[in-house]
């Protein structure tokens, strides 16, 4: 006669199915904890994304204020323009070049417009012939930028715009020039 022993297998069985559950719910706790740290992360990344884009944001108002007096008072615009023997009014206009071209840039840095977009606004601005004469006057402020940053970068793409629309045959100024590959 054959004996049966079936507690003795069901304890067995239990044991190595709580295992298997506690195995898993470690499993699913540690997917958690991944999880959880990635978010955090990502997180601590907006945060200072967000604090860096206000402070630019600020930044930004500052300026705008300091070139609003400046542009509406002659005395101070003298302070903030760095180009001699300008008149007045060519003055106030190079000072405002300049706004639209930093306009520009913190937009590209801001990352409200891309790459091509940028080259398309700063195609439009050097359509301008006073921008032409604001930019060559200040070639020298932009000599001593890091040949490496964004805006060493930006002023190199508004350099070949400006060449390529010197260089082209067509009245079509909207077709002239290709951005330069992303990084230079």
């Amino acid at each position: 006669m054959t004996t049966q022993n079936f507690g003795a297998r069901s304890s067995g069985s239990a044991v190595t199915a709580g295992l298997a559950f506690a195995a898993g719910a470690l499993m699913v706790l540690a997917l958690q904890q991944r999880r959880l740290e990635a978010l955090r992360l990502r997180v601590a990344q907006v945060e200072r994304t967000d604090g860096r884009n206000a402070r630019l944001a600020e930044q930004q108002r500052f300026q705008t204020y300091l070139l609003d007096k400046a542009l509406g008072d002659p005395d101070l615009a003298e302070v903030l323009s760095t180009i001699d023997e300008l008149d007045p009014v060519r003055r106030r206009q190079y000072l405002f070049a300049n706004a639209l071209y930093t306009n520009a840039l913190r937009a590209y840095r801001a990352g409200d417009v891309d790459r091509d977009e940028l080259h398309g606004h700063l195609r439009v601005i050097c359509q301008s012939a006073i921008f032409r004469d604001y930019w060559d006057a200040t070639r020298h402020h932009r000599a001593s930028l890091k040949k490496t940053s964004q805006e060493a970068r930006v002023g190199r793409m508004t350099d070949a715009l400006i060449r390529d629309l010197d260089q082209s045959d067509t009245e079509e100024w909207w077709v002239v020039g290709e951005p330069p590959p992303e990084r230079d």
